[in-house]
């Protein structure tokens, strides 16, 4: 697989110059104003999965305009008192899948959330949360349903039920409050991101190779989809281009992520199609808070695979037993899987 964006040095030198929009905090704060006003209770039903060590619950959560959201909880059986929290966000097309398929976070002693993506749950798992919204015109997909305003944008329901479920996360008394981590991959780093920025007082942030990072170079330069979806709109609809990349200003990661002030651990993949490298050293050199970094230079999408997940068991189990805060190292650590 060739090297698909700018080099490794390139990428750390990179510092673009993002389109904010003016009111980008104000039109945040009054959606998610707006969902709590909507009101609804988070519901937790015990699951029978044949599993002896993890506990697991469905959960509905009120998500945007208070429509229900699903997801899962896993516990580990016989955890004392609360507990930190791991909440997942999940890839593009991914549902929430059955209860036993996601319980590594469990198995390492934490709590763990998994929000259903509305809409989604085609691909790898099924899912089981509908997104209320159908407009015409959009390419198949997401990043163009809603393309018009950043008011109808599917995204902005989509980043409303991801901070509706950390909030949710924090009222459970298994949880402590304090110590919640949210991540994901792909598209679930890209929801990670927003979260991290849009929620205060998180304890940490994993995005994995994420998507929704400097949308407009993501559309330019990406060859193969999510991001191609919007060259596909915008090859027919020629003469709205700054509209929809305005749009998608509201919901670009990497604008959002400079808002973070939690401890993060990023992954990026330098072989990436789908999510460019240089799309994500855009959120990684704007997010606020202190930030670590693990590079596959010979991965695409994949990225780090399980030896990432060891890199993030270790990292949040220092974050949850130390005080110390974690990251802004000066060089990112580079990881070959092959001599991993």
């Amino acid at each position: 697989m060739p090297l698909t964006d700018l080099t490794l040095a390139e990428c750390l030198a990179l510092r673009p110059d993002l389109d904010e929009p003016a009111d980008l905090d104000a039109f945040w704060d009054q959606t998610l104003r707006t969902a709590r006003a909507a009101g609804g209770t988070p519901r937790f039903t015990p699951v029978d999965t044949g599993l002896t060590q993890v506990r697991t619950y469905d959960v509905t959560v009120p998500g945007f305009a208070g429509e229900p959201v699903r997801g899962w909880l896993h516990l580990p059986a016989g955890a004392d008192g609360p507990i930190g929290c791991v909440v997942e966000f999940l890839g593009y097309g991914r549902g929430r899948g059955l209860p036993h398929e996601q319980v590594l976070w469990a198995n390492a002693g934490h709590a763990h959330f998994i929000m259903d993506t509305r809409g989604q749950g085609w691909s790898t798992a099924g899912g089981d949360t509908p997104d209320t919204v159908s407009l015409n015109g959009d390419v198949p997909g997401f990043l163009t349903r809603g393309a018009d305003s950043p008011h109808h944008h599917y995204y902005r329901r989509v980043f409303t039920d991801a901070v509706r479920f950390v909030e949710a996360a924090r009222e459970h008394p298994a949880v402590d409050p304090d110590r919640i981590v949210v991540t994901g991959v792909s598209q679930g780093g890209g929801i990670a991101l927003a979260v991290a920025g849009l929620v205060p007082g998180l304890a940490g942030a994993m995005p994995d190779v994420p998507f929704l990072c400097d949308i407009r170079r993501g559309a330019l330069i990406a060859g193969a989809p999510p991001y191609t979806e919007i060259a596909e709109y915008l090859s027919l609809y020629r003469d709205r281009a700054e509209t929809v990349f305005r749009t998608l200003s509201y919901v670009d990661a990497a604008l959002l992520a400079s808002r973070a002030t939690a401890p993060s651990l990023f992954s990026i993949a330098m072989m990436d199609e789908i999510c460019p490298p240089s799309t994500c050293f855009a959120a990684y050199h704007r997010y606020g808070g202190a930030k670590d970094l693990r590079v596959y230079e010979f991965n695409g999408h994949e990225g780090g695979g399980g030896h990432h997940r060891r890199e993030q068991l270790a990292w949040v189990r220092e974050l949850f037993t130390s005080s110390r805060p974690l990251g802004d190292p000066a060089l990112p650590t580079l990881h070959d899987p092959q001599l991993a």
